[in-house]
């Protein structure tokens, strides 16, 4: 059975109420839906309400969800944005707060100026993406974090491929215009040998 087949057999076992079926695609998608909205929200607690509301809304509304339009992750990528754009709004902000995620591990192998460095650029991306507009910054969580399909990524956002690739070859520019004098600076670093 395909995996397209296969959830969708556990999700019509949900729907009839079988508890462990809606475990198991909670426990297959749960990861995807928090960090995306960890990423939006900058917020651990905002990212598991947002988590939480979306798994509730499909198991309260799974008949929304057609499997012949998109696949379930998607499904929810799509409820978890607007989930965060609702909470962003109520907020009254656009960019997330300082708390960021951390997807950038440290090899403790390396010497002490790796490990420097390599911290010092997980936080400077992490602080540059949070400074994307939030249509930009979507679609390079989508993209570039939880590895989305453009096509998916047009599904989540409900606008056309040629959009996304828009916002990510914008959001790229910015991107390389805000880390440039860190790279730049750290060059200096390195070359000089401190």
């Amino acid at each position: 059975m395909s995996d397209w087949g296969a959830e969708a057999e556990l999700l019509d076992r949900a729907r009839k109420g079988e508890e462990a079926a809606f475990l198991t695609l909670y426990e297959r998608h749960r990861d995807c839906v928090f960090h995306f909205a960890y990423r939006m929200l900058g917020s651990t607690p905002l990212a598991e309400d947002v988590t939480h509301d979306c798994f509730l809304s499909l198991f309260a509304k799974s008949r929304l969800f057609d499997p012949s339009r998109s696949s379930l992750r998607t499904y929810l990528c799509a409820a978890a944005r607007n989930l965060a754009y609702r909470q962003l709004r109520r907020m009254g902000r656009e960019a997330p707060g300082a708390e960021m995620p951390e997807d950038m591990t440290v090899d403790r192998q390396a010497g002490p100026l790796t490990q420097v460095l390599t911290t010092e650029l997980a936080d400077t991306v992490k602080r540059a993406v949070a400074s994307l507009p939030p249509l930009q910054r979507e679609a390079v969580i989508l993209f570039e974090f939880e590895e989305l399909s453009l096509a998916d990524i047009a599904a989540v956002s409900e606008t056309d491929v040629g959009t996304i690739k828009s916002r990510l070859h914008r959001a790229r520019a910015r991107l390389r215009g805000l880390l440039a004098p860190w790279m730049e600076s750290k060059r200096q670093v390195v070359t000089r040998g401190f």
